[in-house]
C-alpha cells in the first residue's frame, strides 16, 4: 500500500495577510504524514507592480509575464511570500524548505508558444523532479514551493500556482496516495459570489462547463478547476475546493469529481 500524500494549493489573500496566514499553518501543520504546500502570492505582485508603475494584465485568471513583471513576480514569490511561510512553519515545528522550480531542478517548464495571446514569460510544465521530491519527503522534509519554473538554460518562468500543484500532484500519484486541496479565502465554489453559504458540494466536468456558460465560474476559479480535473483524469485520488476551515473536520468545501 502507498503512502498518503496531501499536496496544499493556496492563494489569495490566505498568505499575504498576517492573520489569515498564521491561521493556515496552524491548520496544515496538524495534517498527518506527507505533505507538500504550494502558494501563490499574485495580490502582493500586483500591488508591487503598482508601486514600481508596471502594468498588470490577467486574461482568464493567467497573468501576462513580460520582462519586467518576470522580476517582481519572482521577488514577490520567491522571495517574500516563499519565505514567510517558510519561517511560519518553522515556527510551528515543521521542517518546511522553501523552493523554486529551479531548486534541485524539481520543475523544468518551457516558455509558451505566442498564440491568440501572447502571455510573455509564462512556463508550461513539461518535467518534475518527483524522486528528488519523494527524497525530501521521505528524510521529513515539508516541500514550500513558489510558482516560479525554469526552462534548464538559465531562464525563469512564471507558472500558474495551480497548475504547479496539479502537475506535483500527477506525478507524485505514481508515488503516493494524492490528495490534492485548492485552498483559499471561501469556503469552496459558490453558486452565489456573495452568499458563502451557497457551496456547491460537488462539480463534475459537465456541471463545470454550464456553470463557466451562465458566468457563475470565472477568473482565477477556471483554471483552478480545469486543473483539478486534469489531475484526476490522470490518476490523482481527490480533489476538493475549500478555505482554511475547510481543512480539518474531513476536509469540507467542493469536491470534483469526473461523473456525479
Amino acid at each position: 500500500m502507498r503512502d498518503h500524500l496531501v499536496i496544499i494549493k493556496v492563494g489569495g489573500k490566505i498568505v499575504e495577510e498576517e492573520a489569515s496566514l498564521k491561521s493556515l499553518l496552524k491548520d496544515f501543520s496538524r495534517i498527518a504524514g506527507g505533505k507538500m504546500l504550494v502558494h501563490g502570492g499574485g495580490k502582493s505582485a500586483t500591488a508591487l507592480s503598482e508601486r514600481l508603475g508596471i502594468e498588470t494584465k490577467i486574461v482568464e485568471g493567467r497573468r501576462i509575464t513580460d520582462a519586467e513583471t518576470l522580476k517582481v513576480a519572482t521577488m514577490v514569490y520567491a522571495g517574500l511570500v516563499n519565505k514567510t511561510v517558510v519561517a511560519g512553519l518553522q515556527a510551528l515545528g515543521n521542517n518546511a524548505i522553501g523552493l523554486t522550480g529551479a531548486d534541485l531542478d524539481i520543475i523544468r517548464a518551457a516558455k509558451r508558444p505566442v498564440g491568440a495571446i501572447d502571455y510573455g514569460f509564462v512556463g508550461d510544465i513539461n518535467w518534475i523532479n518527483s524522486n528528488a521530491l519523494a527524497e525530501l519527503l521521505v528524510n521529513g522534509a515539508i516541500p514550500v514551493i513558489a510558482p516560479i519554473t525554469h526552462d534548464g538554460k538559465g531562464s525563469l518562468l512564471n507558472t500558474n500556482a495551480d497548475t504547479i500543484a496539479s502537475e506535483l500532484a500527477t506525478s507524485l500519484s505514481s508515488k503516493y496516495e494524492v490528495r490534492l486541496v485548492f485552498c483559499f479565502e471561501k469556503p469552496g465554489v459558490l453558486m452565489n459570489e456573495a452568499d458563502d453559504k451557497s457551496v456547491i458540494p460537488e462539480i463534475d466536468p459537465a456541471l463545470f462547463a454550464e456553470l463557466k456558460t451562465k458566468g457563475v465560474i470565472t477568473a482565477g476559479m477556471i483554471p483552478k478547476l480545469e486543473n483539478g480535473f486534469n489531475a484526476l483524469r490522470r490518476g490523482v485520488t481527490s480533489v476538493v475546493i475549500t478555505n482554511a476551515n475547510g481543512l480539518s473536520g474531513g476536509l469540507r468545501g467542493t469536491r470534483l469529481v469526473l461523473n456525479m
